[in-house]
């Protein structure tokens, strides 16, 4: 894994706004449900990462290119921050026919990485 940018708003707002890129949008994620790369012995060590997920995605799925993964990242965020974006940050969505699969899963992406940091 590269190194990757901390997680604020500015960060969010990157995500957002695509100012990072898909794959370490996904890293990102993926370091925050616990995923690592070990380059040695060149393996992901899921051992960090809910039992849940470890038995789904025994190794990190790619959420911007598969749907089953992003729906279960959705449903795992809390109910009380599903508007967690418009909220903190007063992300005001994307307007109907602006949009699209890709979009819609960085958003998602977005939020639980807000969500996750509102969390610790």
């Amino acid at each position: 894994m590269m190194n990757l940018p901390p997680l604020n708003d500015e960060t969010i707002w990157a995500i957002l706004n695509e100012e990072i890129d898909d794959d370490t949008v996904n890293q990102l994620v993926w370091y925050y449900l616990g995923y690592r790369y070990d380059k040695v012995s060149q393996t992901w060590d899921n051992s960090q990462v809910a039992e849940d997920w470890q038995k789904d995605y025994p190794e990190p799925p790619n959420f911007i290119e598969n749907r089953p993964p992003i729906v279960k990242l959705t449903r795992s965020i809390p109910q009380e921050n599903k508007q967690i974006l418009k909220e903190k940050l007063g992300f005001k969505g994307y307007k109907l026919g602006e949009f699209n699969p890709r979009d819609t899963r960085r958003v998602t992406m977005a939020n639980w990485l807000l969500s996750y940091r509102e969390s610790i």
